[in-house]
């Protein structure tokens, strides 16, 4: 694949929208789609896209057997007897005749030659956050992306909450004042597994499994969910669970990428468990104002645990705070009353829904490739500060690491016989 221009970086998402097919499933049959990864995720937005209806998955694909017999019995079921094909090869789920979209729920270190490999074969697309592994992977992806007409959801589905939409209509409203500054975190007990070098299951090919990523030896600390705290493939809590929240910093303050990242961290409780920190701080320097992220992974609960999982905006009126169901108006002077508002809003099947729309439609879903890759492109930064100990300087108009030694970290081999999406 030739290498992304900048001009492709910069188009606006309003340029996708020219020269798009008027494909649409007929309204007399359902829309025909396929499951690449058929794990704890990948299973919630199959059974979300059911949820919402015209759907029938007719094709799904994971490497371990285990997870492809369970989910195809599963699916059967919900789908009234009607049984998907299965496949160990996501190429061999793309050649399904018939195929028009697909759900990409693998881990990270195989998004962007299965969301390159779908394109190619004119589908649409959801694939779950984050976009890429590394930001040229994202790079890639984002240029395929925008010369295509396929309809690209990528799975930020705190888009949907009512309570976040609310604070974003809230704080452009200017009523909490110039946002000085927005603080972001999840701390919580996370589990881990035996991280102690074993035998794969026999259902598992770890090998395929790890695909482009380095072959770590399997142990069920790094294999199926809890490789989210690895690093060779989930990269951590930042880009796993908080890279939701630095999406919805960007959403409700309307930023794109920040200019300057610092971090700092490390592993502190958990070594010798997981590879990535249990304790994080990264310091986003966007537009508008700054964004900080915190995160602890272990210890009890914490003095106040109501805003453990969630956003404070601190304004020059009023402080902001918005988790997934509600957010509350804290204002400066102690003698008013803080005001609470709740919503209960499903976001999962909400997002799978707005991507069914659009698919039908062909207008831009609520979070379209260029959308995702920022908000990846903005956590992975963070990472490489605290992986490099340098002060991250992000040029936007180039889309590139200013310092030599940290831009290294901007694109990661891959393991033959995968070849890298990227090339210079």
């Amino acid at each position: 694949m030739p290498r992304p221009t900048r001009r492709a970086f910069l188009r606006t998402t309003a340029a996708l929208t020219v020269g798009r097919l008027s494909f649409a499933a007929p309204e007399n049959r359902p829309l025909r789609m396929g499951l690449i990864g058929c794990g704890w995720y990948g299973m919630v937005d199959l059974k979300a896209a059911l949820q919402v209806g015209g759907v029938e998955f007719i094709a799904l694909c994971d490497v371990d057997s285990a997870h492809l017999d369970s989910a195809i019995k599963e699916t059967a079921k919900l789908q009234g007897g009607q049984a998907p094909q299965g496949f160990k090869h996501y190429q061999d789920l793309l050649a399904t005749p018939g195929l028009e979209a697909v759900i990409i729920a693998s881990p990270p270190q195989w998004h962007a030659l299965q969301f390159l490999a779908s394109l190619e074969k004119g589908l649409d697309i959801y694939c779950e956050k984050p976009l890429a592994y590394d930001i040229r992977e994202g790079q890639a992806m984002l240029a395929a992306a925008q010369q295509s007409d396929r309809i690209i959801q990528i799975g930020f589905q705190r888009r949907q909450s009512q309570a976040i939409r609310e604070v974003r209509d809230y704080i452009q409203s200017g009523k909490a004042g110039k946002i000085v500054q927005a603080d972001a975190q999840i701390h919580y007990t996370a589990g881990t597994a035996d991280p102690t070098p074993q035998e794969p299951p026999a259902s598992l090919d770890w090998d395929l499994w790890c695909g482009p990523a380095p072959k770590i030896p399997y142990s069920p600390q790094a294999g199926h969910f809890n490789w989210r705290l690895e690093k060779t493939t989930g990269h951590g809590h930042l880009v796993d669970w908080g890279i939701h929240w630095i999406d919805a910093c960007r959403y409700i303050l309307r930023e794109t990428t920040p200019h300057f990242v610092t971090a700092a961290g490390g592993l502190y409780q958990l070594k010798g468990k997981i590879t990535t920190p249990d304790t994080l701080t990264a310091h986003f320097e966007f537009d508008s104002c700054p964004v900080v992220w915190r995160h602890r992974i272990w210890g009890s609960a914490e003095y106040n645990p109501e805003i453990n999982n969630g956003i404070l905006f601190f304004g020059e009126k009023e402080t902001v705070f918005v988790t997934d169901q509600q957010w509350i108006t804290i204002p400066r002077d102690p003698k008013q009353d803080r005001t609470a508002r709740k919503s209960d809003t499903n976001m999962g099947k909400n997002h799978m829904a707005n991507f069914l729309e659009c698919v039908r439609t062909r207008q831009q879903p609520d979070c379209p490739a260029e959308e995702g890759y920022q908000s990846t492109v903005t956590v992975q930064l963070a990472m490489i500060a605290y992986e490099s100990g340098v002060n991250v300087k992000w040029d936007r108009e180039q889309q590139r690491i200013l310092d030599p030694d940290a831009a290294q970290l901007m694109k990661r081999e891959y393991r033959p016989p995968w070849k890298h999406p990227y090339t210079e």
